[in-house]
């Protein structure tokens, strides 16, 4: 039986979302080891950066920047270096099935940043999908026993999805849409580096010679939620469309959730399921009606449109 290219494209859509989601399956066992998330952030950033130049240089793409392209793409580093150090962060306050659901309204604050700062008109449909999804984090904020959720951790992990909302509306202005996506998200993670350096912590090294599976954990949070996931939602774009993926990073939270769940035993109750639900479906409804679909998905650029 032939597979259609719109049922590949699909799956490779859901591929994409669902290894972006496996940030807690490899992150995790590294902070439960006692290596602090700026260090292990740092690995993650300086296994992906030669995955990454390696897919550039197997396309056949050059690594000239522009003068002044040099200073912006430091910003986006520092931005995006920012969102997943916050995002790591909150996981030891409120656990990585929360976190991660919250980080997916990041799309909901780019539709905010866009109306605020560049008078793009917000729709019924917005409005109802933020109140949606006001509804969930509330359910998300107290459990069924009553207890309310740590605020930092809560704190920490909206500026990490308002962080990466900025960066997403930024990577889309000006001289940085003339960057091919894969290059920019190279220098990005090479500038962001810099955040995770100055705090290193050498005894990150005896922890994973002492534990040799970590440094698998290491390799593979740099392989599949930035180089793997990245080639999926490009090959996905091209057979399906943007909207269509976009959508299907819905995938993203329900994957970080059942990892959280069902390997690191986090507790789910039919509150939080109902709260993260409706965050979820919020999402979902804002990136079908099309307006923030650009700003998620810029990936165009990353490899040249593949011929029938």
């Amino acid at each position: 039986m032939t597979i259609s290219e719109s049922t590949k494209g699909y799956a490779l859509g859901v591929l994409a979302a669902a290894s972006y989601g496996t940030n807690p399956l490899f992150a995790l066992p590294l902070l439960g080891a006692g290596i602090d998330a700026y260090s292990v952030l740092f690995l993650r950033y300086f296994f992906a950066i030669p995955m990454l130049a390696l897919m550039m240089m197997a396309r056949g793409r050059g690594f000239g920047l522009r003068r002044g392209q040099v200073l912006p793409l430091i910003i986006l580093g520092l931005l995006m270096a920012l969102s997943s150090l916050t995002l790591y962060v909150s996981y030891a306050y409120i656990g990585a099935a929360i976190a991660s659901t919250l980080l997916f309204i990041y799309p909901i604050l780019v539709t905010v940043i866009m109306a605020i700062g560049f008078h793009e008109r917000i729709t019924r449909l917005t409005v109802v999908c933020i109140l949606l999804a006001t509804t969930g984090i509330g359910l998300l904020y107290r459990g069924d026993d009553g207890a309310v959720l740590h605020p930092y951790g809560l704190l920490l992990v909206f500026l990490s999805a308002l962080s990466y909302a900025i960066y997403l509306v930024a990577v889309n202005k000006g001289r940085m849409r003339e960057i091919p996506t894969l290059k920019l998200t190279l220098y990005v993670i090479v500038f962001g580096l810099f955040l995770f350096a100055f705090r290193f912590q050498p005894s990150t090294f005896n922890i994973l010679n002492d534990r040799p599976l970590l440094w698998v954990a290491a390799f593979c949070m740099a392989l599949f939620p930035t180089a793997f996931s990245l080639i999926c939602t490009s090959a996905a774009i091209q057979k399906v469309g943007s909207t269509p993926v976009a959508i299907l990073g819905a995938m993203e939270p329900v994957t970080a959730v059942a990892i959280a769940i069902l390997i690191f035993n986090e507790q789910l109750t039919v509150r939080l399921a109902l709260g993260m639900l409706l965050v979820i479906m919020s999402v979902t409804f804002i990136i079908a009606g099309g307006s923030v679909t650009q700003h998620l998905l810029r990936v165009r650029k990353m490899f040249p449109r593949l011929r029938r």
